[in-house]
């Protein structure tokens, strides 16, 4: 029996404060549907692989699924309006041993789904603000590829990569995990959670630096790129002062905003090599702001790869070319013979 594909839209994802203090794009609700309806039909294309949805708060996906009359198991979330209903939708996937899940949001979504399930096998499309774990990629063949998956046209280890995740445990309070970058900041309060202000920034560990990307993963890109394949991490030192020697970076810390960031020192690390911190500060994990240290309140940040299973759309779709998985299988016999 094919096992269901999983879809989990953000309605959330693209709408915060970074579109009125920076540039960043708006991702509607209309513009979510428009890509879920592009999987489904990227799906259909391949087979009758069935599916199951995570019902948000907008009802993005269950408007789509009624309007095509398509079946398929709904999830509903605890209606918190909040990234717990992606971990416990998360969690309920997880339970029906979804084959994939497809997601729509930026680097915040996919870190509260993979709270609620880190194995998961993932094609995370980037409808979000920071968007490095996700990637930009057309919806019907996003759905075309996850179809080839859940049915088993491809073989799975071949064409899916297990990510990095700085898993974070803090004395007395429930333990935590970033998959992009975990930033030690100066402030006292998540306030409206993005991180907007270099000058408050202390220490950042990196699972990846993009030198092509935004956020925090850039400021360790543009000096000692790290590619999400590299087994190791970076680890940050950040100075607000003029005082200490620094490298001076000039770094886009957001959509369409750029900040001076002052470096003290930049490190790699291995994975199991654990990072200390101590309050006060606030922990910000995957661009936004998340939790508040007390006073001497000790926390420990250690790399591992043993996050989801991100699947690349284009080996699939090269995989399943390869193999003549689209085709009727004399057809692309006879036409591979000929060529």
């Amino acid at each position: 029996m094919t096992r269901p594909i999983g879809i989990a839209a953000n309605p959330a994802s693209g709408k915060d404060i970074r579109r009125l203090v920076a540039r960043a794009s708006v991702f509607d609700n209309q513009e979510k549907r428009a890509i879920v309806a592009r999987c489904l039909i990227g799906a259909n294309a391949v087979g009758d692989a069935p599916i199951a949805y995570f019902d948000d708060m907008h009802h993005i996906t269950r408007s789509v699924i009624e309007d095509g009359d398509i079946e398929a198991a709904r999830i509903e979330g605890p209606g918190t309006g909040t990234a717990l209903d992606t971990t416990r939708a998360a969690k309920k996937m997880r339970d029906l041993d979804c084959a994939v899940v497809i997601t729509l949001g930026g680097d915040g979504t996919n870190r509260a789904f993979a709270k609620g399930w880190l194995e998961a096998p993932m094609i995370p499309l980037s409808t979000g603000t920071n968007n490095v774990f996700p990637r930009i990629t057309e919806a019907t063949i996003a759905g075309t590829a996850a179809a080839l998956v859940a049915m088993e046209k491809v073989t799975f280890t071949d064409v899916a990569d297990r990510a990095k995740v700085i898993h974070v445990v803090i004395d007395g309070e429930p333990d935590d995990i970033a998959l992009i970058d975990a930033v030690v900041s100066s402030d006292r309060f998540i306030g409206a959670r993005a991180l907007l202000d270099s000058h408050l920034l202390k220490k950042s560990i990196l699972t990846r630096a993009n030198p092509a990307a935004v956020g925090v993963t850039a400021i360790g890109g543009l000096m000692h790129p790290l590619s999400s394949g590299e087994d190791a991490g970076l680890v940050l030192e950040l100075s607000p002062g003029e005082n200490q020697k620094c490298q001076v970076l000039n770094a886009p810390i957001a959509p369409g905003l750029f900040q001076e960031v002052r470096v003290q020192k930049l490190r790699r690390i291995d994975f199991g090599e654990s990072v200390e911190v101590f309050g006060p500060c606030v922990l910000a994990f995957d661009g936004e702001r998340e939790r508040v240290l007390k006073n001497n309140q000790r926390a420990e940040l250690t790399l591992h790869r043993d996050g989801p299973w991100v699947i690349d759309v284009e080996r699939v779709m090269d995989a399943a070319a390869r193999s003549g998985a689209l085709l009727d299988s004399e057809q692309f016999m006879e036409v591979r013979d000929a060529v």
